[in-house]
């Protein structure tokens, strides 16, 4: 326990400090308005915000000192903590271990809650062990939701303040900045909106991977994105959490040199078969001017923070003939000239920070976000790799934002405490890094509460208490059926070198030997799959009771849609086996039952809105002022989950299904088509006796992202049902 996380603990046996009803004012003020805290928990808990009261505390002069208690009688709740973040913290705490109630991204449980919230036997305590406790991976907006609207953002600002996160990745916005930025440097406004990737690519238009794909966006797409973006960094600041914005590290668009003379640009080439944009030298005088002015226009825009997310050289970056240790000195003074005293966030990936960039700043001021913590075996002492470096042990369980439920549990809970305990450690945080986020809320849920655990967290014990959050209740199937999770889809480590699951193979591009259907995505099965099949008669064996809930349907519908998906894994050989036999009759039943299951994943995942094509479509559309725009937007979003970006990109560059997931429409609609092509291919080879037909996959696959049917935004279906359905075939 640190300094300030001691004092902040004795502080809260105080009577100095601030109280605030969530029904409304400052006790003893007189005022009318809610403070943060309390209008979250009016938006969360409408027949219950009146019974709980907070109260401020002040913050320690030294040390992160983020902590909360919660004490109370029946109907009377009192939620002490440093800022509202940490107030929600510590109610969202009382909620899931004494109320068996909960709020997360994938579902939630409020309705067993009594009329008049549980009394708490003692008063609860909890301090964080870490300052830090970042949220989001850079590519989160594209592959969670480039085109959600502040209902969406609202919401989710609340989950993650309730989850015990105090820093928050903002990409939003940075289109404008850029865009401001670089027309007072020789670049027209057609230009640059020519130039800026659409909102669904754009993190990687960030992190200087590409540019320009989407088409132009317009005026008004860029001054509605700054206007969503300006409210959720007002809500973060509100909620007492800390925006964290892109900073300015050198990407310049075509030609700067040719406007700006004797600028030294160095050309970066190309990233799995996109153009990469240049790099301008962070010495030249250029740069000291063109981040002055970044910083400005987005201070204009946003306001200040103290925290900025700068990747120098990401994934291949070329330094060319520049000295990256004063390159990084100089892109270290721009930020600091612009905001004296902020932190330099930085991703730890692949061989990124170089320990040359480590050399040359001040290690004190910079942040590293591990997307390795849980990845690989010979990650064992970041204080040596990163040079006593401060660093968040972070986690990166899904790539692509693929559906695919489970985490390396077991390293976070060997390897976080001990890691943080030993003499001398950096780690001074945690970094919730999935590519593409609301998924997997047991992992969402266990990764959060690493910050706010006294010691290692019991993994047998922590599933064993999971499911009655979950459902409301306790019971014997449910701690079964999580029991099975815990020790398959949940029990895997790091040992085999990979930090996500396995993907489905219904959503590979067609070929009898595929092993996984994103390039970079494990080739074989990470556990045991009818082991994990055991645990969907026990979740259809869960009390009645306690299956009302958007929790206990989200499960239900993600274990069903994952055991389905293995079916993937033990059909595709036998397919194979029976064409190699030439055997027409094996050939066609197998196939057939290829396609049974897909069209039951198809009603399983229909079930779910967030598991829907159509909605995902719907709400890019909704940010078109025109059909033209319209079409552009859904293009840019559906090509992301598809084909990625052009040919080049998905075929040179592997990238096509990349982001794959086992979404309504998505699997009925181009998975299906792939597979029905391909097969009835092979089945035309086997009637004739020929080599079946080759398949340009990128043609049909773009033809469809351009040309598909009209997908319903709306779930359908009884999960419940469907599910009965699933396990009988089983």
């Amino acid at each position: 326990m640190n300094l300030g996380r001691r004092t902040v603990l004795t502080a809260l046996g105080s009577t100095a400090a601030l109280t605030v009803s969530a029904s409304g004012a400052r006790a003893g003020s007189g005022a009318s308005s809610r403070t943060p805290a309390a209008d979250a928990l009016a938006r969360l808990l409408p027949r219950h915000h009146d019974q709980v009261t907070f109260r401020t505390l002040p913050r320690p002069e030294r040390g992160s000192g983020d902590a909360f208690r919660v004490s109370g009688s029946r109907g009377r709740i009192l939620v002490e903590g440093t800022t509202p973040a940490v107030q929600l913290t510590g109610f969202h705490h009382y909620l899931r271990h004494h109320a068996h109630a909960h709020f997360s991204w994938s579902g939630e449980q409020t309705e067993s809650l009594p009329a008049r919230l549980p009394a708490l036997a003692a008063p609860v305590t909890r301090g964080a062990n870490v300052t830090h406790r970042f949220a989001f991976n850079d590519t989160n907006d594209g592959y969670t939701g480039p085109y959600h609207g502040w209902d969406y953002w609202e919401r989710e600002l609340d989950v993650l303040a309730l989850h015990g996160f105090n820093e928050v990745l903002v990409h939003l916005g940075a289109d404008t900045v850029y865009h401001r930025t670089f027309q007072e440097f020789g670049y027209g406004d057609a230009e640059m909106r020519a130039w800026i990737a659409g909102p669904a690519h754009q993190p990687w238009w960030l992190l200087q991977n590409m540019s320009g794909f989407g088409d132009p966006v317009s005026r008004k797409l860029l001054d509605r994105r700054a206007a969503l973006a300006r409210k959720i960094v007002r809500r973060i600041r509100e909620l007492g959490m800390t925006p964290v914005f892109p900073g300015y590290f050198g990407t310049v668009p075509p030609g700067f040199a040719d406007r700006n003379s004797g600028a030294h640009v160095v050309p970066q080439g190309d990233w799995v078969g996109f153009t990469r944009p240049d790099w301008l030298d962070p010495r030249d005088p250029h740069f000291a001017r063109i981040a002055e002015t970044f910083y400005r226009v987005q201070s204009e825009l946003l306001g200040d923070t103290t925290m900025y997310k700068l990747d120098l050289l990401h994934e291949g970056g070329k330094p060319g003939d520049v000295p990256v240790g004063e390159a990084a000195k100089a892109v270290e003074k721009a930020l600091r000239t612009a905001h004296p005293g902020a932190i330099w966030n930085i991703l730890g990936w692949q061989t990124n920070p170089r320990r040359d960039i480590l050399d040359a700043v001040d290690r004190s001021k910079m942040f590293i976000v591990d997307g390795l913590s849980d990845r690989f075996p010979t990650v064992t002492d970041r204080e040596e790799d990163w040079a006593g470096t401060p660093y968040a042990f972070g986690s990166i369980w899904n790539f692509g934002g693929h559906t695919t439920m489970g985490a390396n549990t077991p390293d976070w809970a060997s390897l976080y405490e001990s890691w943080r305990t030993k003499e001398n450690s950096a780690l001074d945080g945690i970094a919730l890094m999935p590519e593409g986020a609301d998924n997997n809320p047991a992992a969402f849920a266990l990764f959060s509460d690493l910050p706010w655990t006294d010691g290692s967290v019991e993994l047998k014990s922590w599933f064993e208490q999971w499911p009655t959050q979950r459902y409301g209740g306790h019971d014997a199937h449910a701690v079964a059926a999580w029991d099975v999770l815990r020790r398959t889809a949940y029990g895997t480590t790091r040992a085999d070198s990979w930090s996500e699951g396995h993907d489905g193979l219904f959503g590979a591009r067609p070929a009898l030997d595929v092993s996984s259907g994103a390039s970079w995505s494990p080739g074989a099965l990470r556990y045991d799959s009818e082991e994990f099949a055991r645990a969907l008669p026990e979740l259809l064996a869960v009390a009645p009771g306690l299956r009302h809930s958007s929790a206990y349907a989200y499960d239900l519908m993600d274990v069903t849609r994952q055991t389905i998906s293995h079916r993937s894994r033990v059909l595709l050989p036998r397919i194979k086996a029976a064409y190699d036999a030439e055997d027409r009759v094996a050939f066609e039943e197998l196939t057939g039952e290829w396609f049974t299951w897909l069209g039951l994943l198809e009603e399983t995942v229909a079930t779910q809105p967030r598991h829907l094509l159509g909605r995902w479509i719907a709400d890019a559309r909704a940010w078109g002022a025109d059909d033209e725009e319209r079409d552009r937007l859904e293009y840019d979003a559906v090509s992301l989950v598809t084909v990625w970006g052009p040919r080049s990109g998905a075929d040179d560059g592997g990238l096509h299904d990349y982001a794959n997931r086992e979404w309504a429409g998505l699997v009925g609609g181009l998975y299906t088509l792939r597979w029905w092509t391909y097969f009835d291919g092979l089945a035309v080879a086997l009637a004739d006796g020929t080599t079946p037909r080759p398949v340009d996959w990128y043609a049909l696959e773009d033809g469809w992202v351009r040309d598909h049917p009209a997908y319903s935004a709306r779930p359908s279906g009884d999960v419940v049902r469907i599910a009965r359905k699933v396990a009988a075939r089983l």
